[in-house]
């Protein structure tokens, strides 16, 4: 059975896969073209993509009969995969969730920590020689500990996030979710009837919800207006969850006072207006940036893979 790999991948996933497929990995890190995915879904029976390689409708139109047959996601988001276009065209998809879990909410406190204390901005101002000596009101910040955090989205990321604000830094947790959640561990934990209700609250936001038509835009001008001035917002979930216009604008207003971005709406595309603003800590999607993560999303991959070869079900079926 013949496998392809559309980028790079650590040694350990590579050689998982090969001892179970005849493996051709792709050289680039560039998303794949159209023309690539076509190919692909011609000349191979399981692919292993992964994010911004977009498998739309138009790919599957283009190729009415493909040879391929699972769509082996390489992350736990799948929203650049038309799944209802792949499985009419004769594919299953599966993706690598739990692998994700701990490092993406590492990376949210990361960010919470770096917009509320500044230290992107204190960097900068140190490298460029701007640094004159500590003062007592040199750089202030919001003191993150003991404030209200609010959480959009409460699966497990959300939790993971939820634990470590509140057993780490004493923060209340305030959270909406489309499903109602049972949390024992965070029993205090306050379920906001809805998102704005939650939005005038707190003192953080940190987006953790999947992308989707619904939750496209879901931080918009309204949203931001509903911020308290003082308040942060922290996305770590996918781009175009975030209106990046009307962020813009809101900091522009003073509405909010800054914001950390692991993600963007036009990937790898990033706003001039953000990029030039102190009050933004902008990283490059780090979420899963660790080896021991990123080994063990394709192994999760592989293991989907392996499945499907052996004609079992799917242990991440999507």
């Amino acid at each position: 059975m013949k496998l392809f790999v559309s980028r790079p991948m650590p040694d350990a996933v590579l050689e998982a896969a090969q001892a179970e497929f005849d493996v051709t990995v792709r050289s680039s890190n560039a998303p794949l073209t159209q023309k690539e995915m076509v190919a692909a879904l011609t000349d191979f029976d399981v692919i292993l993509p992964t994010l911004r390689d977009m498998f739309q409708a138009p790919v599957f139109a283009a190729c009415p009969n493909p040879r391929a047959r699972l769509l082996a996601n390489f992350g736990v988001g799948y929203n650049h995969i038309d799944v209802a276009a792949a499985q009419a065209a004769g594919l299953l998809v599966s993706n690598t969730p739990g692998a994700v879990t701990d490092a993406t909410a590492d990376i949210a406190l990361t960010l919470m920590l770096m917009s509320a204390r500044r230290a992107g901005e204190g960097e900068r101002l140190l490298r460029a020689g701007n640094w004159h000596g500590w003062h007592p009101t040199q750089m202030l910040g919001l003191h993150m500990s003991g404030k209200r955090l609010g959480i959009i989205g409460m699966g497990r990321i959300g939790q993971a996030i939820a634990r470590r604000a509140h057993f780490g830094f004493g923060m209340g947790v305030h959270y909406v979710t489309r499903t109602p959640k049972t949390l024992p561990d965070l029993p205090d934990a306050v379920a906001e009837p809805d998102l704005h209700a939650m939005l005038r609250v707190v003192d953080m936001v940190v987006i953790a919800v999947p992308a989707s038509p619904q939750t496209h835009h879901l931080m918009g001008a309204k949203e931001f207006a509903a911020m308290q001035p003082h308040a942060h917002v922290i996305n770590i979930a996918r781009g175009d969850i975030v209106d990046e216009t009307a962020l813009i604008d809101a900091l522009d207003a003073g509405q909010i006072a800054g914001a950390g971005l692991d993600v963007y709406e036009f990937e790898p595309r990033v706003p001039q207006a953000l990029i030039d603003r102190e009050d933004v800590v902008l990283l490059p999607h780090l979420g899963t940036a660790a080896l021991e993560v990123r080994t063990q999303m394709g192994l999760m991959a592989v293991a989907n893979s392996v499945a499907f070869k052996r004609g079992l079900e799917l242990p991440n079926g999507v």
